[in-house]
């Protein structure tokens, strides 16, 4: 999977398409559908054009927090949150080759999540971001690297790991060094697309020089 991915952003349908398609022209290629709305028809008009939209730039699409909708457009994988359904019940209903991923706060999150068969895990928050309501203890760079290390130094396998909340540009190489996988980035994405490459490159560069 990409290092970066995209957590869509906008209040209406019309938006969300709109930054979902900057990110796809600026060479996204992994995007989780956000859309907190309780308009069930609208959602599922969305998530279909969505996914016509990814499907013709071959990316993959995530659906934030529905299983079910995530069967219905037949789109890659969901993204569970640590209050939603459980993974075992998503796999069940969507089957072995889907994408699950899972949110994680804290060092017993991230091994439930690994316990879990998560295929890759949302870590954060990094900082504070008005992204998200009710938001979880602050991480910060040590702890992304107390967590990185526990799981090195304790010899466990563990899926890809996002940092999550809050990040800009200047975060980004500091949090590859410290051993995450990639960033989930929403509103620097939503502002400024065309620094997807640039963020992208890091990590392969810092994965070549390994």
């Amino acid at each position: 999977m990409q290092h970066t991915y995209y957590i869509s952003q906008g209040s209406t349908a019309s938006e969300q398409l709109a930054n979902i398609q900057k990110v796809l022209d600026c060479g996204g290629k992994l995007i989780q559908l956000r859309w907190k709305t309780n308009d069930e028809t609208a959602l599922f008009d969305l998530a279909t054009e969505v996914k016509k939209h990814c499907q013709k730039y071959n990316v993959l699409l995530i659906i934030n927090d529905n299983p079910t909708l995530t069967q219905k457009v037949d789109a890659d994988g969901v993204h569970l949150g640590l209050q939603d359904g459980s993974v075992a019940s998503a796999r069940a209903l969507l089957g072995a080759k889907k994408i699950i991923g899972g949110t994680a706060n804290t060092l017993e999150d991230v091994l439930k999540r690994i316990n879990e068969g998560c295929d890759y895990i949302g870590l954060g928050p990094f900082r504070f971001t008005t992204t998200k309501e009710k938001l979880s203890p602050i991480l910060g760079v040590e702890g992304y690297r107390n967590i990185i290390t526990y799981l090195k130094e304790n010899k466990l396998s563990y899926p890809p790991i996002y940092a999550i909340g809050g990040i800009e540009l200047e975060d980004v190489s500091l949090l590859n060094t410290n051993g995450l996988y990639g960033v989930a980035i929403s509103g620097l994405l939503t502002e400024k697309p065309q620094l997807l490459k640039q963020i992208e490159s890091t990590f392969t560069e810092n994965e070549n020089s390994r």
